[in-house]
C-alpha cells in the first residue's frame, strides 16, 4: 500500500488540556479509511490538526510525500488534502453555483468548468437547483452542496466529517452509496462517522479513537469480530 496520509505520534488539545495522545493514522491511496469513536474522543480535533486550523503539539503529518506538520490550512488546500466540515457549513446567502465554485477559489481554479460538469452529473440535484439560496435547501441537499464544493478542488484525499448528520435514514442510506462510489472512483477518503455500521460496511480499514489514543487499528472485520471493542466502543 502507497501511504498517502501518514500521521505519526500527534499531540495537542486545548490551553493546557490534552486532547490527542500520541496519535498514528494512515490512509493509503486510494483507501477508504474510517475513524470511529465516541463525543470527545478527538475525532474533530484531528481533523483540525491535519488540515491546519488547529496547531499540534507535537508529532508530524505527512501527504503525499510532503510535510505538513504545521503547515497554513491554505497549504494543506493547495496539497489537494481536503476537508467536508461537520455541519456542512455552506453559505446560506450565496446559490448554489456560488457556493461551487468557492471550492475552486485556492485549487484548480483553471479547470472549474470542468469540475463544475462532474459535480453536476454526480449530483443532478444541485444542477436543477444551481440558482438556489443554499439556505433554503434541505439538509440532504445541503450536504451534496457540501461534497459537491469539496470535489472541486479535486482532492486527493478528501476528509468527510459526520455527512451523515442529522439525515433521514433514506437520505443516509443514499449518502452512503455516494460516499462508496467516490472510493470506487479512486478517491482516497478519510470517514469519521457517528454511523459504525454503515461505515464499517463499506471501509477497508478502521480505526477507533479513546480519550485522544487509538484503541484499536485494522479491518473492519476483526474489529466487529472482537466482543469487547463492539460492545464498549461501537454499541453493537
Amino acid at each position: 500500500m502507497t501511504v498517502l496520509l501518514d500521521i505519526r505520534a500527534l499531540r495537542g488539545g486545548y490551553g493546557r488540556t490534552e486532547v490527542l495522545r500520541g496519535v498514528d493514522l494512515q490512509v493509503g491511496a486510494g483507501e477508504m479509511v474510517a475513524l470511529l469513536g465516541s463525543n470527545g474522543a478527538g475525532k474533530s480535533t484531528l481533523n483540525k490538526m491535519v488540515c491546519g486550523l488547529c496547531p499540534a503539539w507535537s508529532g508530524t503529518v505527512r501527504f503525499d510525500g510532503r510535510d505538513l506538520s504545521g503547515a497554513h490550512y491554505r497549504e494543506v488546500v493547495k496539497a489537494g488534502l481536503i476537508q467536508v466540515p461537520e455541519g456542512r457549513k455552506v453559505f446560506p446567502n450565496l446559490s448554489v453555483l456560488e457556493n461551487l465554485e468557492l471550492g475552486s477559489f485556492t485549487r484548480a481554479r483553471e479547470r472549474r468548468a470542468l469540475n463544475l460538469e462532474r459535480v453536476f452529473a454526480i449530483f443532478p440535484r444541485l444542477k436543477e437547483r444551481r440558482d438556489q439560496h443554499a439556505g433554503t435547501m434541505s439538509g440532504g441537499e445541503q450536504q451534496m452542496l457540501a461534497i459537491g464544493r469539496g470535489l472541486m478542488a479535486e482532492p486527493v484525499l478528501l476528509i468527510l466529517d459526520e455527512p451523515s448528520l442529522g439525515l433521514s435514514p433514506l437520505l443516509v442510506e443514499e449518502m452512503f452509496s455516494l460516499i462508496r462510489q467516490l472510493r470506487e472512483d479512486g478517491l482516497a477518503v478519510l470517514l469519521v462517522e457517528q454511523n459504525v455500521g454503515q461505515s464499517l460496511e463499506i471501509a477497508d480499514r478502521a480505526y477507533v479513537l479513546e480519550n485522544g489514543s487509538v484503541r484499536f487499528s485494522g479491518e473492519p472485520q476483526a474489529l466487529l469480530a472482537t466482543d469487547e471493542l463492539r460492545r464498549a466502543y461501537l454499541g453493537l
